[in-house]
């Protein structure tokens, strides 16, 4: 084992700043506030440097009432700060005009934070992208004269300076910042601006420059950082974004900044059309440690915690209604295992090793090409180590400090001590779990709906003219998802078969030719333009086109998204011969659908319709219905499997667009069941309300409960000890009865552990997902797992020889897996 010279490079810098004990403070420090400042190690708070780990939660994406229980459960997961944009579209959907009510309500999601003893990373932006529509902007910027987004242009500046006042005031007039005895204690301006800067040339790096003293001269008394901008001027903290910041990140551009992580993805944003894509509990942590360790990261955020749900138009650009399931915290706020409790263990392994790598930076140590070990020497004596394995196939056996180690593939140990491993991010000891839904209000009978139908404008009607096609956008005001382009014109002699050719910038076009659809057609996400082709029979006279043009979600990324266009942009309708093509003007435009007009979807709204009982499917369609609550408090969803596309509200209340005739490569809908908040619902007579682009069949809803029913724990006798054993006095010997690898099967709240639907001790193949018995299996294994767990909450079972009456297989490496049924 050799130090490198970076190494023996790194401790001499280390020993110099100490020397010069150099601090960055923050500003000045209200009376009863608390300091935070930072220097080249970490974020330092009331003069203590801190390992802090967060997870962003963002408040619009839930509801007050979840709030709680969603903080508490992250800070149970070991999560010391909660981090969360600030949503300029919905806090001033009006220039001047300000919302901050309901899930709206920052200042009581920080208060909430505050009051569970967490800090706060407060992302004002204020773009935040985000998978938000149109990036957090509100569209009536679009229409500010000589407005240019996000670079050196005086009319954007106003407004960003603007609301970023705002905010920064209600912060300041609520107490908020740490400098004022509250919880926040960073701020973000802009968002991964570096991804677009070279698109702006000239205006781009004078508008960083200007972010940055605008942001700094509002005095928060906390730091603020920049993330994917490693040029962001001092004193503001670059920060690093993506999947693998342990292998990408460039470090801070400062010997007097820390190495701070703000966007760790414990998953994939997905998009209608698309496969989901998972990321496992086991690389998440190995990019942790590994940050920590080679690029000396004492602040990690991951993103997200708990996703949540993009409610009413919220949504980004074929973005799904749920954002983020897979995180540890799922959609409706259930714990998703083994994500949640490996990152718990985590969290513990790496506190123990806080205060050796907090007053150190670490000394590396080669193993060879692949593997190494990063030494922290504290001050007081302490000693921490992490040894890497980054070869992602083969394992790997290292001597350290006169002990050998078996690491498993791309894989990091944590050692607290230099000596015993408490941790290893390839070795998940937490349990599993799985969610399921089942049905609880079914809607399966015809007298139960009732329906309207979505009036077809035709020209005449329209009020709104132009001679050429205008842009969706710019016209809708982002009022609606669904504009209207209308046309009339006269034929000479019936046609049969003639050609309609409509081209669309996006997202989706349905094509009426008299009255009748024609066609329907749309794009994809990040290909959004299209054709739609199709034959059409035309009157001898007068004939009526209705285009009917719905965006799903406005952009939010990229440079100038003032300049996108969507909608349609050209029309051409061909006779069967090919030797006449019609002019179509003058167009007529009518903004949105009756339906939205007459707020149908509300109550008093639904009266002002014409509704008739269910009848035969038809495009654009809208139902009703009522139902009263499911019993209990558990996260409900509505199945909307049998549907198409279009938009659901119950109780007035969005829940979100659907679109379920979308499917993946895998020939499944990208989503189909969309999350009902117990919040939105009264105990009886919700009245549910449905429109339909397409032909969905309503009497297939259902409105299904979901729960975790089956949890799973697979532990072998080579993993380590649950990390809550550990002691600093403890000696090496495994054979310690408080540090033995343990089975740990919880189940949600109010429910019990009602079967044992598989046990094994022994080596069974397999894991949680798909196991079966192996040679070697302990026949008394069910029993004793019976003993230890049915009718009970949680239990926990030793991976013990003592424990299942003996070694059944000598010489063999014994495993435990355990899967439970959960009631």
């Amino acid at each position: 084992m050799v130090e490198n010279k970076r190494a023996m490079r790194m401790r001499w810098l280390w020993r110099n700043w100490l020397a010069a004990t150099v601090l960055v403070m923050a500003g000045a420090v209200a009376a009863g506030g608390a300091s935070v400042s930072y220097d080249g190690r970490s974020l330092i708070i009331d003069g203590q440097r801190k390992m802090l780990f967060s997870g962003s939660i963002h408040y619009p994406r839930s509801t007050p009432d979840m709030w709680p229980s969603l903080i508490s459960k992250a800070k149970q997961g070991g999560i010391d700060v909660i981090e969360t944009y600030v949503f300029w579209n919905l806090h001033e959907p009006r220039p001047g005009q300000y919302d901050f009510s309901g899930r709206r309500d920052i200042v009581a999601f920080i208060k909430e934070i505050q009051a569970q003893g967490l800090y706060c990373c407060l992302r004002i932006g204020p773009y935040i992208e985000g998978e938000w529509t149109y990036g957090g902007f509100p569209f009536w910027l679009h229409d500010v004269p000589g407005i240019v987004y996000r670079s050196d242009n005086e009319p954007f500046k106003l407004y960003m300076q603007n609301f970023t006042t705002k905010i920064v005031n209600l912060m300041k007039s609520e107490g908020l910042y740490a400098s004022q005895g509250g919880p926040i204690i960073l701020s973000q301006i802009e968002n991964e601006y570096q991804n677009i800067e070279k698109a702006f040339r000239e205006e781009g790096p004078p508008y960083v420059r200007w972010a940055v003293k605008m942001a700094v001269e509002l005095q928060t008394g906390v730091p603020w950082v920049m993330c994917k901008q490693d040029d962001a001027p001092d004193p503001i903290i670059n920060t690093c974004n993506g999947m693998k910041c342990g292998e990408t990140f460039k470090g801070p551009n400062s010997p007097n900044k820390p190495s701070l992580w703000t966007e760790n993805w414990t998953s994939f944003y997905q998009v209608y059309g698309q496969n989901v894509t998972l990321r496992s509990a086991q690389d998440i942590a190995f990019q942790v440690a590994l940050f920590i360790a080679r690029k000396n990261g004492t602040y990690i955020n991951y993103y997200m915690y708990h996703g949540g749900t993009n409610f009413g138009r919220t949504a980004a650009e074929f973005m799904i209604t749920s954002y983020y399931d897979q995180a540890p915290l799922d959609e409706y706020g259930l714990i998703r295992e083994p994500k949640w409790g490996h990152l718990k263990e985590l969290h513990a392994a790496v506190k123990l090793c806080s205060e050796a790598i907090l007053s150190s930076f670490p000394t590396l140590l080669s193993f060879g090409q692949l593997q190494e070990a990063y030494v922290f020497s504290g001050d007081s004596g302490a000693c921490a180590a992490f040894l890497v394995n980054t070869d992602s196939r083969t394992s790997a056996t290292v001597r350290f400090q006169n002990l050998t180690y078996q690491l498993p593939p791309k894989s990091i140990s944590i050692l607290p001590d230099c000596k015993v491993v408490a941790f290893n991010t390839a070795k998940v000891s937490t349990q599993f779990n799985t969610r399921t839904s089942r049905p609880v209000v079914k809607f399966n009978s015809a007298e139960k709906w009732e329906q309207f139908q979505e009036v077809i404008p035709q020209f005449d009607a329209t009020a709104l003219r132009s001679q050429t096609l205008l842009e969706q956008t710019n016209t809708t005001k982002d009022a609606s998802d669904y504009l209207w382009y209308t046309a009339s014109f006269e034929q000479d002699s019936q046609e049969h078969q003639a050609r309609l050719s409509v081209k669309s910038l996006g997202h989706v076009l349905h094509a009426f030719v008299n009255g009748a659809l024609v066609g329907s057609a749309h794009g994809q996400f990040r290909n959004t333009s299209f054709t739609l082709e199709s034959t059409v029979a035309l009157n001898k006279g007068t004939n009526q086109i209705s285009l009917l043009s719905a965006t799903v979600g406005l952009p939010d990324s990229g440079a100038f998204l003032e300049r996108r266009s969507l909608g349609v942009r050209s029309v051409i309708i061909q006779n069967s011969r090919g030797v006449k093509n019609f002019t179509v003007s003058p167009w007529g435009y009518q903004v949105g659908l009756l339906g939205e007009k007459l707020q149908i979807y509300t109550y008093e709204g639904s009266k002002n319709a014409n509704w008739s009982s269910l009848d035969s499917s038809q495009q654009l369609t809208w139902y009703k219905s009522t139902f009263s609550a499911p019993k209990g408090k558990g996260p409900i969803a509505l199945n909307l499997g049998s549907m198409g596309k279009g938009e659901a509200w119950v109780n007035g209340q969005s829940i979100g667009r659907y679109w379920v005739s979308f499917h993946t490569s895998a020939g499944l809908p990208s989503q189909t069941w969309y999350n009902v908040p117990r919040s939105f619902l009264k105990p009886r007579n919700n009245l549910l309300v449905v429109f339909e682009e397409e032909m969905g069949n309503t009497v297939n809803i259902t409105v299904d409960a979901i729960s975790v029913t089956k949890v799973c724990a697979h532990v072998t006798d080579s993993n380590p000890p649950p990390v809550i054993s550990w002691r600093k006095s403890d000696k090496l010997s495994e054979r310690h009865p408080g540090r033995r690898p343990k089975v740990y099967l919880n189940c949600p709240p109010r429910s019990n552990i009602s079967k044992i639907l598989f046990a094994s001790f022994g080596n069974p193949y397999g894991n949680c997902e798909d196991y079966a018995a192996g040679l070697c299996h302990s026949s008394n294994s069910k029993a004793i797992v019976e003993k230890a767990c049915l009718g009970k909450t949680k239990c926990t079972i030793a991976q013990s020889y003592k424990k299942f009456g003996g070694d059944p297989c000598p010489g063999v490496h014994k495993s435990l897996l355990v899967d439970v049924q959960c009631e």
